[in-house]
């Protein structure tokens, strides 16, 4: 940084020349004989103050009526009277900015602008004051000025004591009129209205006016600062008299006065009965409560916190109605089918009836969407008689979801365990824990984790919601919970639950349940009586097996709706009065077949064959295509978004045919001139799965040995190198898949026969069904003989 300082001869108002270069100055003034430091950014400003320090030093300072401090003033901006100004001291900083120390000279007047320069030049005329002596009047104004301006002083924590020494040491009005305008906080524009006043006696008047201004405003100032100290210091004591007071009364028993609230917490306390910790929390918030003020925003933190202990059912239980022949008959009313998840359910609930401190196992139902999981623990409540309380975990991703806030955080609340209690009222509700296999972990901690304890009937006895801060005890509460899939369940979460698999319903079980309930259900929603409309059993196995695709009933159920209210609109209508709906109405109401029927009959030439896959909404019929091209340079190319276990099973097909081709009559140079191509149609859909193993082999096996694979058939299983087939699971979906798509035979594993009891036997008595363990006899009961 490069500084010049002045020289040490002074300058004196005779050197003052005609001519000045003009600096605008903004929000500042400089009276003569004060000194002021400033900032220059601009350019044009720091080129004018060099010219000046290599002349004489001298500038003019003018106060502009604009207040933006970077754009070009002209001269209309500027007032027509300032100070002469000397720079005292210059620094140029790194940063392209200059500091100056300037000292006013004289008052003076810009006479006129000259053009053509750089930056703003005037000539000037140097302005002397008049009436300058020291009269009666101006000694009386001087001696007020300077008593005002002590009190000004002394309620300013700005200005330095000494300050107010030294205006009582000056003794030219002039210069005393000058420092206290130049030192007030007073606006800008009335200083420059001191500072173009050339008549000292008038200045002082002036000065006066604005040193009144200034004490009033002060004095104001401290009268509102000590009110409000007061007003704090007397809220502070009363606070402190209202404790006192609490206390001499509570001393004497006299309780009568105490808050309404504090009574009524107290009351709820001692009428609601709580384990000993939770009690002794209790009362521990109660007493800090009634220490606060009900202004304070830890009043209503408290208040809330002892609304959610107060309201708890820490005592409050539903007797069961353990009835065993009641809840089959609910049951069997509620849900067509489902035997073997229905009669878990009777035993579990046997149990329970003769051992009534059992902590059994919690039951997880798991299966496709709309096959009744839900319903099945609104059934179990009703047969049980106690409160039904379900949860939707799907989404979940924080952890104080389950567990809750600690009351730190603004705006805590317990977790949903602890909120779905006190809406249920009681201790002992069925909780149904609804999509758990939704649950998945973030930056805010893993919900499963703290499912772990909830879950668990040897700690949830301890359960502490972190809001709460006290145990409440869940081993009465009955946990149920639904999964679509269990592969996404935490093991050490799927260990805690006994699963119930509910398979999809066949077509038989889908009719009879559309009949009993889901019509009966649809008519009465859309305000239709049971004699005006009529659906045949032939139209709604139409719609089960041509507009729906699905192992559960919701799709079924919709589309039913839609024929209500077709129905609904034509009798509102008057259009038609009892309608019978059947097969040739079904168009009508619902458009065109969506789903191909009798999908068994697309296999008619060789390399076409129907395997059978699980998914998350059951079973479902799967084709797979191939086909041979000469070439023998790309080898084998899969297609249909395939996954690495789906194209692993491709390839192993491939080489058990390529090692077998003497046994299965295949030319071993076909594979060096042909390139194999296997798709999987729907290829928007993503596939994956070991159990396409022996579908993946009959295919190839068909096109390479020309032989169609036989009418209605389907198959699953897994493969290996060694030629045989291993297990799969999802059989029930599978087979009753197959069913529904017209298959007539089915080719399983060997380990799989165990799988067909669950098997309805209507399904069963209709099919046949290949049992193998070798990929050999694959080939020979898939295949059709040559001719």
């Amino acid at each position: 940084m490069d500084e010049l300082n002045h020289p040490s001869v002074p300058i004196t108002t005779d050197d003052i020349p005609d001519e000045l270069p003009i600096l605008p100055i903004v929000d500042t003034n400089l009276f003569p004989k004060m000194v002021l430091p400033l900032v220059l950014i601009r350019k044009e400003a720091i080129d004018l103050i060099d010219d000046a320090m290599s002349g004489n030093r001298m500038l003019g300072l003018l106060l502009s009526k604009r207040s933006d401090i970077d754009s070009r003033h002209t001269a209309d901006d500027l007032c027509r009277i300032g100070t002469v100004a000397v720079i005292l001291k210059m620094s140029k900083m790194e940063d392209e900015k200059a500091q100056l120390l300037i000292q006013g000279l004289n008052r003076f007047k810009v006479l006129e602008y000259q053009e053509n320069r750089d930056y703003m030049h005037a000539d000037i005329s140097v302005l002397e004051s008049r009436n300058n002596e020291r009269n009666k009047e101006n000694r009386a104004l001087m001696a007020n000025i300077v008593e005002q301006y002590e009190k000004i002083v002394a309620l300013s924590p700005g200005l330095p004591a000494e300050i107010s020494q030294m205006v009582k040491t000056l003794q030219e009005p002039s210069a005393l009129a000058d420092m206290v305008a130049s030192t007030i906080n007073a606006p800008v524009n009335e200083k420059q209205k001191v500072l173009e006043l050339i008549d000292v006696n008038r200045r002082l008047k002036k000065v006066t006016r604005l040193v009144n201004d200034q004490l009033d405003i002060l004095e104001m100032g401290s009268k509102i600062q000590n009110q409000v100290r007061e007003d704090m210091d007397k809220r502070q004591r009363e606070y402190y008299l209202r404790q006192q007071l609490k206390t001499i009364k509570e001393e004497l028993g006299e309780t009568d006065q105490e808050a309404i609230e504090i009574r009524e917490y107290r009351t709820l306390i001692r009428d609601n009965p709580m384990p000993a910790e939770a009690a002794k929390e209790a009362q521990r918030e109660l007493e800090r409560l009634a220490k606060m003020h009900p202004s304070s925003s830890e009043y209503v933190v408290s208040s809330t916190y002892l609304d959610w202990l107060t309201a708890l059912p820490w005592n409050a239980y539903t007797e069961n109605e353990l009835d065993i022949a009641r809840a089959r008959k609910i049951l069997d009313q509620d849900h067509y089918g489902l035997e073997k998840p229905k009669k878990r359910i009777l035993e579990f609930l046997a149990v329970r009836k003769l051992k009534k401190d059992a902590k059994g196992p919690i039951l997880c139902f798991a299966g496709p969407p709309g096959t009744g999981k839900t319903s099945l623990g609104q059934s179990i409540a009703r047969a049980l008689g106690r409160e039904f309380v379900r949860i939707a975990l799907g989404g979940i991703k924080d952890e104080a979801e389950i567990r809750g806030h600690r009351r730190t955080y603004v705006g805590a609340m317990p977790g949903r365990i602890i909120q779905h209690l006190r809406t249920a009222g009681k201790k002992n509700p069925v909780f149904m824990l609804d999509e758990i296999d939704k649950v998945s972990a973030s930056y805010h901690g893993d919900p499963s984790s703290a499912l772990l304890e909830v879950l668990d009937p040897e700690q949830n006895r301890n359960f502490v919601d972190h809001y709460l801060d006290v145990p409440f005890d869940l081993s009465d509460v009955m946990f149920l919970t639904t999964a679509n899939v269990l592969h996404t369940i935490p093991s050490p979460l799927r260990d805690r639950m006994e699963i119930l698999e509910l398979t999809g319903y066949t077509q038989e079980e889908k009719l009879k349940i559309a009949t009993r309930y889901i019509i009966p259900k649809q008519r009465e929603a859309n305000g239709i009586n049971s004699g005006q409309i009529k659906i045949t059993p032939g139209a709604i196995k139409q719609i089960i097996s041509g507009y729906t695709k699905e192992s559960g009933l919701r799709n079924l159920e919709r589309q039913i709706a839609a024929i209500c209210r077709g129905v609904a609109a034509k009798i509102a209508e008057h259009q038609v009065e009892n309608p019978t709906i059947g097969r040739k109405e079904i168009p009508e109401y619902l458009g065109p077949i969506q789903h191909m029927p009798e999908m068994a009959t697309r296999i008619n030439v060789p390399g076409v064959a129907m395997g059978l896959a699980w998914t998350p909404v059951g079973g479902e019929v799967l084709f797979v295509e191939a086909v041979a091209m000469k070439g023998g340079k790309k080898g084998l190319t899969l297609t249909g978004q395939l996954g690495d276990i789906m194209k692993e099973s491709a390839s192993t097909a491939l080489s058990f045919i390529r090692s077998n081709a003497d046994r299965l009559a295949v030319d071993e140079t076909f594979f060096d001139t042909h390139d194999i191509h296997i798709h999987v149609p729907e290829g928007a859909i993503p596939k994956d799965g070991p159990s396409a193993g022996v579908t993946m082999l009959t295919t190839l096996a068909s096109l390479i040995t020309k032989r169609k694979v036989k009418s209605r058939l389907a198959m699953t299983g897994e493969i290996t190198l060694r030629g045989e087939v291993l297990p799969v699971g999802g059989i029930k979906d599978k087979v009753i898949a197959g069913h529904r798509a017209g298959i007539r035979s089915v080719i399983l594993p060997l380990w799989n026969k165990k799988d067909m009891e669950d098997v309805p036997e209507h399904i069963k008595s209709t099919m046949t069904f290949y049992f193998t363990d070798k990929m050999k006899d694959v080939i020979h009961k898939a295949l059709e003989q040559k001719k």
